[in-house]
């Protein structure tokens, strides 16, 4: 298994984990979805070390996603007017 971790905008209640969650389980190979709402981070196992598909769904879905090379900083939060999964 790959871990893959991701940085990813735009949460900003347990409806986005959900939402983001669900758009990952999606796939194929993925298990293991943590998602931090507080520091804007997702982690998960991956059969196949691809991450670009599962970037192209959070953004599709209103949740602006990057690969985070560095796992260890807080990814910077995306201004918002409100939580975008109403």
């Amino acid at each position: 298994m790959n871990k893959i971790n991701l940085n990813v905008a735009g949460m900003t209640c347990g409806s986005c984990v959900k939402h983001v969650t669900k758009a990952l389980e999606y796939f194929d190979g993925v298990t293991d979805i943590d998602v931090d709402l507080q520091n804007g981070k997702v982690h998960l196992q991956r059969s196949k070390p691809q991450s670009d598909d599962l970037i192209l769904a959070l953004n599709e879905e209103g949740y602006p996603a990057s690969v985070d090379i560095d796992s260890s900083v807080k990814a910077p939060q995306k201004k918002s007017d409100g939580c975008c999964c109403g």
